[in-house]
C-alpha cells in the first residue's frame, strides 16, 4: 500500500486554506484579526453617529432580547465546540465526545429555562472565546504592539466573566451610555477613532509576522 502524501503530518484543511489566504494578503493573521475587530468597532461607532436614536433604542432592548440571545448562545456554542474539536493535546482527546454532548445539553438547557439576560450571557462567552482567539494569535507576533492586544483580551476576560455572573450590569452600562444624546454621540466617536488606530496598526506594526 502506498502512503498517503500527508502521512504523518498534522495539518488541518482550516490551517491550510487560512495559511493561504493570508499569504495571498501579504499580511499577519493579527494583521487580519486586528482589521476584523477595526471593521466592528467602527463600524458600530459610524451606524450609532448615522442614526444615534434608533441605535440607542436597540442597545437598551438587546440585554434582556431573546432574538439576539438565541444567536449569541448558538455562535458561542459552536464556536467553543470548534476550540474543543481543535484541541491538540493528546491527553484531552478521551474526553471530547462527553464534553460536546455535555455543552450542547448546556446551550440548550440555557435557552430554555434561564431566558432572563439570555443576551448578555451569550455576549459574555463570546468575549471570553474572542479574548482567547486575541491572546493566541498576538502571542507569537515580533511587535510590541501585541501587548495592547493582549491586555484588551484580559479586559475581555474580566468583562466576560463579571457579565456572566451580574448580566444586570451590562443593562446599567447601556442605560449609562446611552442617557444622553452627548455621551452616546462621544462614546461612537471614541469607537470610531479606536477602530482607525487599529487599522493602522493592522497595516503598519502588526503587517508582517
Amino acid at each position: 500500500m502506498n502512503p498517503k502524501p500527508f502521512d504523518g503530518i498534522d495539518i488541518e484543511p482550516s490551517d491550510v486554506i487560512r495559511h493561504f489566504v493570508v499569504q495571498s494578503m501579504g499580511m499577519s493573521r493579527l494583521s487580519v484579526l486586528t482589521l476584523a475587530l477595526a471593521l466592528i468597532s467602527a463600524g458600530s461607532g459610524i451606524l450609532w453617529l448615522k442614526n444615534p436614536v434608533k441605535s440607542a433604542e436597540f442597545l437598551r432592548k438587546l440585554p434582556r432580547s431573546l432574538i439576539v440571545g438565541y444567536i449569541t448562545i448558538a455562535i458561542a456554542t459552536i464556536w467553543y465546540l470548534i476550540y474543543l474539536h481543535t484541541e491538540t493535546m493528546a491527553d484531552f482527546s478521551p474526553y471530547r465526545r462527553p464534553l460536546t454532548v455535555f455543552f450542547l445539553g448546556l446551550a440548550l438547557g440555557v435557552t430554555l429555562y434561564v431566558r432572563d439576560f439570555l443576551a448578555v450571557r451569550g455576549l459574555a462567552i463570546i468575549m471570553l472565546l474572542l479574548a482567547k482567539l486575541m491572546v493566541d494569535t498576538a502571542r507569537w507576533h515580533t511587535s510590541n504592539w501585541r501587548l495592547l492586544i493582549i491586555g484588551w483580551a484580559y479586559v475581555l476576560v474580566i468583562l466576560g466573566m463579571w457579565f456572566t455572573l451580574s448580566p444586570w450590569r451590562f443593562r446599567d452600562l447601556i442605560e449609562w451610555v446611552t442617557k444622553t444624546q452627548t455621551r452616546f454621540r462621544a462614546v461612537a466617536y471614541v469607537r470610531v477613532a479606536f477602530g482607525i488606530f487599529l487599522v493602522i496598526l493592522a497595516l503598519t506594526a502588526f503587517r508582517n509576522p
